[in-house]
């Protein structure tokens, strides 16, 4: 043994102190390291042995809304494949068997354009190219694309079942939904109608209300007379109405009032002489809106004549504005009462053309019966084709275009406007601003046109049991996150009209009816007994060959034959199903039939946009053919905006990539954005951002960092709690607020709630506060310290329940820490449950003791920073304050503490009173003033405190007694390793 002053003052104590020894290195290097793991987590099957380890566990079952398959992930996906990842790892962890199945939207017009694009370029038609083939190309292509998003969510850290996604256009996905598309033919909820519905010129398709967004857009307004040729005011007045839309005045039948609106007939006094409307007009307006009529038709001077009584509207007829043109519209327009009509704008008169308005629609077919009664015909013609032209049912003006295949104003609006100046019958014009629907996918003004559709009944004259009444019961029984989710989708369900889900386009599940050619009965149905087997016939043929059965030549006698007398007499529907109903029935062919899942799904996650999307068409599909919703709770979050808060665009040059955040900072940085952020609501991301949440996970990472180094001296020898220091056991009280706090949070999906905790506490709570302070025990008391022995059985504690609370959001960091402490072959965080923490952790007194205790050491570090940053000191160590009480409660938590140990200062002085006019105070905390002050004694060699007993022990006389005692171990301890 080495003693003595000359040998010991000489001594380099740095190799007996028990520093920090760990490989987990401080510079993550997270885009390099990230693929490794994703290596490791295949080789070892980690989503396979997470299954066999959940067995006989409660399922939980996060349902994947499927993304579309046509092109790279952008943030916002990324955002959501995050979220859904942190929803099934953080519910494995608690003690489930949370499941995830990835899948992919596959069918629709965005990868029809896209193969459409690649013929054009190549001077091929669309149409030269048999059916069959051409979806055999839109396959390849969805394929190609489900490959490379399946790589970008795998390098996402996202886990689940990849060698066995679903997709809508596996042949077994479409048989099923074919099949659930005929239980609404079996159940009476599907009709074949004609009806106005969205179409888009673009896209030569209809629209559902999913499919349609809504954009500023500048109309053509007008305002019109229809004079008066029966009731009141017979020729000599004129209704007036205004609209934003000229082009639909061909197919005008009527003008909807309201017996609610005060009415009064109005003449022109004065106007200029090349007006519209000249002296002596005689007009029927709302009084609300009068001036604002006159204002727009240039009237210097008018007067109000008379009231039109109330019942008044009801017994007049108008001519239409362009009677006379090419000889046409020469029938009766009569005045039709309607709920929708308001005094809010316009002129309080609706012009009605059923063919171009569902309230316009409604009203019409409401009044047949009294239509037919007044020899009125009720017809509803077809002015605009699927092109955009005007038909032979809108006389003078066939041929002019509504919409462009461009997507822009035709001719149209002109060629009305310009037939209605000459007869006489415009009043005046203008413009508009305003929101107006656009097909979401090409991003241009959709119309409204009547044409034959295929439609799912909202109503199926079944009152409270129908399709609406069956999914607003739904709703009330699902859990929405937020809760304002529920009303949304609620609204949108107890207004939505009937269901279109025709498309007239080639890549998708066909709509598999037929229509008998002269009687337009529809099979299969409820009446027709060999439905059950068309049905199947149907279906074994999609399992085996895919729907492309459907349009393989003679697929109509191959379903028919046997099953009809002449299946030439029947037509096959070619249509294809909206694409939203491919989405909502996935729950059929991917819940149902997976033992390792369940129905209903436990969750449904997806932006807020889908409460008229996948929230919706399932919602409908499984209501419709289920009686209940496909899932127990819905969850939503935002849009993702630019840092600025707008939108981002390639324009603004705002845009963030994932990609470009993984090869740059690496996925758990993203991934960290996302759980720290309040994704209900629209968030953000730019540079400034990522850049703030890398300095976040410097700082976490930094705290595991030390943890592990300290951790390598643990040998795992545990310390009762009834034997450990207060503030061991104020430690493993902070771990039961949190257990609880984390596990409440990730059951509430409330992410940003648990990462903040989480973060605060690995950085102020731990970093700033107890390994502060537990680093002079952990490097520099001898081997037998109980304080050092609960300190690491406490960080050994701290370590497992850290890792494995942040492991759901942080998979890869976590998994490398967690390798770090306990290397393995086959190991991972990833197969354990969060720990168990005991109840008797949890001690309140105790905590509220220390929440006064560290008040009193932020006066206190405040004070010798201080004195630090004047440079009157240099360490902590250096120090020896003077504390003043006057608060008996903090007086009384401080008594059998070791405020200078807390402090980390070598010596403290604790005083009653106010203290010294000069002393340091905090506004924070009162009853509290510290005045600082130099510690006395001799500077400890090994630990750096200054005592006044450094040297009491002649063996080490550069050493206080600790350090002697601690040397004396380590002395002895390696003589018995000699």
């Amino acid at each position: 043994m080495t003693n003595g002053s000359d040998s010991a003052a000489k001594r380099d104590y740095s190799e007996t102190l028990f520093l920090p020894k760990t490989d987990f290195p401080m510079r993550a290097g997270l885009p390099k390291r990230e693929p490794e793991f994703i290596e490791r987590w295949d080789r070892l099957e980690v989503y396979k042995r997470q299954r066999e380890m959940a067995k006989g566990r409660e399922k939980y079952v996060l349902h994947d809304g499927p993304p579309y398959a046509n092109g790279n992930i952008h943030i916002g996906t990324a955002l959501n494949k995050i979220l859904k990842d942190v929803v099934t790892r953080s519910h494995q962890m608690l003690g489930y068997d949370s499941n995830y199945v990835p899948g992919w939207d596959c069918h629709g017009l965005p990868i029809e354009w896209k193969i459409e694009e690649q013929y054009r370029a190549s001077g091929r038609n669309k149409d030269d190219v048999p059916v069959i083939e051409f979806r055999k190309e839109c396959r390849q292509f969805a394929e190609h694309w489900i490959g490379v998003q399946k790589a970008e969510f795998r390098r996402l850290g996202v886990e689940g079942d990849w060698d066995n996604p679903y997709t809508t256009m596996t042949f077994a996905a479409e048989a099923q939904i074919a099949r659930e598309l005929t239980k609404f033919a079996m159940n009476g909820g599907l009709y074949r109608g004609s009806k106005p519905v969205m179409w888009s010129v673009v896209e030569k398709t209809a629209l559902a209300e999913a499919e349609v967004e809504y954009h500023d857009y500048t109309s053509d307004t007008i305002f019109v007379k229809f004079p008066i040729v029966e009731g009141p005011e017979a020729g000599s007045a004129a209704v007036v109405i205004w609209t934003t839309t000229p082009w639909t005045i061909p197919g005008n039948r009527a003008i909807s009032f309201s017996p609610r609106i005060e009415y009064g007939l109005y003449k022109v006094v004065e106007a200029p002489e090349e007006n519209w409307a000249k002296p002596g007009d005689l007009y029927i307006l709302a009084d609300k809106l009068a001036e604002e009529v006159m204002k727009a038709a240039r009237v210097e001077h008018y007067e109000r004549v008379r009231d039109i009584d109330y019942a008044e509207p009801g017994e007049m007829v108008c001519a239409h504005p362009l009677k006379g043109l090419d000889g046409a519209y020469d029938f009766a327009v009569p005045l039709l009462a309607g709920d929708h009509v308001t005094d809010d704008a316009g002129t309080g008169f609706v012009h009605t053309a059923p063919g171009h308005g569902a309230e316009d629609f409604e009203v019409w077919t409401d009044n047949k019966v009294a239509l037919e009664g007044r020899g009125i015909d009720p017809t509803i013609p077809y002015t605009v084709d699927a092109d955009g032209f005007f038909t032979k049912d809108a006389p003078g003006l066939t041929g002019k275009r509504v919409i462009t295949d461009k997507g822009d104003k035709g001719d149209a609006n002109q060629a009305v406007i310009d037939a209605l100046v000459a007869a006489g019958n415009l009043v005046g014009r203008g413009r508009l601003k305003h929101q107006y629907p656009h097909s979401w996918r090409s991003k241009k003004p959709v119309i409204f046109r009547n044409t034959p559709q295929w439609f799912i009944s909202m109503e199926d004259g079944k009152g409270d049991d129908g399709l609406r009444a069956k999914a607003l019961k739904a709703i009330a029984e699902t859990r929405f996150v937020p809760d304002a989710g529920q009303n949304r989708l609620r609204s949108m369900i107890a207004e939505r009209p009937d269901w279109v889900i025709s498309r007239q386009r080639a890549w998708g599940v066909p709509i598999t009816v037929f229509v008998h050619r002269e009687t337009g009965q529809v099979i299969p149905n409820a009446g027709f007994a060999e439905s059950d087997a068309l049905i199947r016939r149907i279906g074994d043929a999609f399992e085996a060959e895919g729907a492309d059965a459907w349009f393989a030549d003679g697929a109509r006698e191959r379903f028919l034959s046997g099953l009809v007398d002449d299946p030439a007499a029947w037509d096959k529907v070619d249509d294809i199903l909206d694409v939203w109903f491919d989405s909502g029935s996935t729950h059929s062919f991917v819940l149902e039939v997976r033992p390792d899942l369940k129905w209903p799904a436990s969750l449904y996650l997806e932006g807020s946009d889908q409460h008229r999307g996948w929230f919706h068409s399932s919602l409908l599909e499984s209501c419709g053919t289920r009686g209940r919703a496909p899932y127990d709770a819905v969850l939503t979050h935002g849009f993702t905006m630019a840092e600025d808060g707008r939108k981002m665009s390639k324009s603004l040059n705002n845009q963030i990539f994932p990609q470009d955040v993984i090869k740059q900072s690496g996925a758990d940085i993203l991934r960290l954005w996302v759980v720290s952020t309040d994704y209900w609501e629209d968030q953000r991301i730019g540079p400034e951002i990522l850049k703030m949440n890398v300095e976040s996970y410097r700082k976490l990472r930094n705290t595991v960092r030390w943890m592990l180094g300290s951790l390598a001296h643990y040998d795992g020898e545990d310390v009762p709690e009834a034997e450990m220091p207060e503030l061991e056991r104020y430690m493993l009280h902070r771990l039961a607020e949190l257990d609880r706090l984390v596990r409440r949070g990730y059951q509430d999906y409330d992410y940003k709630r648990v990462s903040h905790a989480l973060f605060n506490f690995a950085t102020v709570d731990l970093s700033a506060f107890y390994f502060d302070i537990r680093k002079d025990s952990l490097y520099c008391d001898p081997l037998s310290s109980t304080k050092r022995k609960a300190c690491l059985a406490v960080l050994d504690r701290i370590f497992r329940c850290l890792i494995s609370w942040w492991a759901p959001m942080l998979p890869f960091t976590m998994d490398e820490a967690w390798l770090s402490r306990f290397p393995s072959e086959d190991g991972s965080v990833h197969f354990e449950t969060f720990p168990e923490v005991p109840e008797s952790w949890y001690d309140e007194r105790l905590a509220e003791k220390w929440r006064r205790v560290r008040r009193v050491r932020r006066v206190i570090t405040g004070a010798i920073e201080i004195e630090r940053a004047a440079k009157r000191i240099g360490s902590s160590l250096e120090a020896a304050p003077e504390v003043w009480f006057t608060d008996a409660e903090l007086i009384a938590a401080v008594a059998d503490v070791d405020l200078a140990e807390v402090s980390i200062t070598s010596q403290i002085v604790l005083k009653e009173g106010a203290g010294p006019a000069d002393a340091h105070r905090i506004d924070e905390v009162s009853g509290v003033a510290v005045v600082p002050a130099l510690a006395q004694g001799r500077k400890c060699a090994r630990s750096w405190k200054i005592l006044p007993d450094v040297g009491s022990d002649p063996a080490w006389p550069d050493l206080s007694p600790r350090d002697a005692m601690a040397m004396r171990e380590f002395e002895a301890g390696r003589a018995a390793a000699q």
